[in-house]
């Protein structure tokens, strides 16, 4: 089953959830949470509580090799908040793993879900590994490993992982396997990004590129832009920002622009963005798509489009290119695109920003859905799920733009602000047990 391979590509980028190293990720990511803080009037006792991640774990994973030697990884995993609900959050096999990024990543899970209201906390976790280096039987080892590893914290009802950075179905089913055992009876609900055969929910893989399409939909609704013949403009073209770009062409924009890694096409008159998947398809990158001209992925970002969608990097819009940016709206696809520095210089533009924390919710919703249907036994059908996730973004863009509007804030800080609160509720709520 090719499918359920790792990617083959040896340069790997998430479809979301990265940083660089330019600066401390959990204080870079905590820097937002201040501002929104600080605006909410936030307790001091509250804002210690959520500043700080409730559990931390390395572990150390030995592994047999296909060549006989013991290689020891470093496996991590933060739990940052469950007052609302079982933590959720990916778990990531790429060198670049550290307990700061994890930490950071976990607390963005944490207000990602409040903002859509879904019942679970925020966690992530990773193993400092080189998967592309890794035989199939390797990486299962390593997986199964660190499942063992850290299995006094994962459970449906304490921890539910999902994939992330070079982790995908197949690792997630034996992630499920192991804890299975373990436990000494099936438990499909451990995880979310299963295959479908094993309780996955279908419309998961589509549901953070069609979540991007949904909010989309809707700012152009209240900047009284039509669907129809707006221009769009897509950096990265990957599972996110290719389905996203399908999404939008199908209801009636124009998407003009579209890049990779290896660069992109432009093309004013439109371009066939089902007929660019299939060459994705078959050439694995964009390299040689020749219906346009050329652009950098630098000089997407600058196109005069009516809608950017950043799906690729993080840290793309900066200081630097900010001021030249022409877009009336940007949808951030991937996390964290869009530098603090950056955004002021957008704000003083007048342009719409519609934050990841609320864009790219829709594969954390879906992975929900998946998790409450294996929980109950029921599967809906994929249009089911596709109208359940479309209810839940329309109803948190307008929670956003409500709070945005009140408070004369960006669409960010009103996203910080209803997520921090819903948490903060729930805390003042439970109390503080001694």
């Amino acid at each position: 089953m090719p499918d359920l391979l790792l990617p083959s590509n040896p340069i790997v980028r998430p479809d979301k959830d990265r940083f660089l190293n330019e600066e401390n990720p959990f204080e870079a990511m905590m820097a937002r949470f201040d501002r929104a803080a600080e605006l909410l009037d936030l307790e001091p006792g509250i804002y210690k509580v959520l500043r700080n991640p409730e559990k931390q774990i390395i572990v150390s994973i030995p592994v047999m090799m296909d060549n006989g030697e013991v290689e020891v990884f470093t496996g991590i995993r933060v739990l940052y908040n469950t007052s609302r609900g079982p933590a959720k959050g990916g778990i990531r096999f790429d060198l670049n793993v550290s307990l700061d990024e994890v930490k950071a990543l976990a607390a963005w899970m944490t207000w990602k879900c409040a903002v859509v209201n879904i019942p679970f906390g925020g966690s992530k976790g990773g193993v400092i590994c080189d998967p592309l280096k890794m035989s199939i039987g390797e990486l299962e080892r390593v997986t199964r490993r660190y499942t063992a590893a850290i299995i006094a914290t994962l459970g449906p009802d304490s921890d539910v992982p999902a994939p992330d950075v070079n982790t995908n179905e197949r690792v997630m089913a034996w992630l499920m396997d192991t804890y299975s055992m373990h436990v000494g009876h099936t438990v499909n609900a451990v995880t979310t990004g299963k295959p479908v055969a094993m309780g996955g929910s279908l419309g998961r893989r589509e549901a953070t590129g069609r979540g991007c399409m949904m909010v989309t939909k809707e700012a152009l609704a209240h900047l009284g832009m039509p669907v129809k013949g707006t221009t769009v403009a897509v950096q990265g073209f990957g599972n996110v920002g290719s389905i996203a770009a399908q999404l939008l062409q199908a209801e009636g924009c124009k998407v003009i622009a579209i890049s990779d890694r290896t660069g992109g096409i432009v093309n004013r008159k439109g371009i066939d963005v089902d007929h660019a998947v299939a060459w994705i398809k078959e050439h694995k990158t964009l390299e040689g798509y020749t219906p346009g001209e050329a652009v950098s992925n630098e000089d997407i970002l600058l196109l005069d489009v009516d809608v950017l969608l950043p799906a690729a990097m993080e840290n793309v819009i900066t200081t630097k290119n900010a001021a030249r940016i022409r877009a009336k709206i940007i949808c951030e696809g991937a996390n964290g695109p869009t530098t603090a520095g950056a955004e002021s210089i957008l704000d003083d533009k007048g342009i719409f920003m519609i934050p990841d924390i609320l864009a790219n919710a829709g594969g954390v919703t879906v992975s929900y859905f998946e998790w409450v249907q294996n929980r109950g036994g029921y599967y809906w059908t994929e249009q089911l799920v596709n109208d359940r996730l479309n209810e839940i973004m329309v109803k948190s863009f307008a929670e956003v733009l409500k709070l945005s509007k009140e408070h004369k804030v960006n669409m960010r800080t009103a996203a910080y602000m209803l997520a921090i609160s819903r948490v903060a509720t729930v805390h003042r709520l439970r109390g503080i047990y001694a």
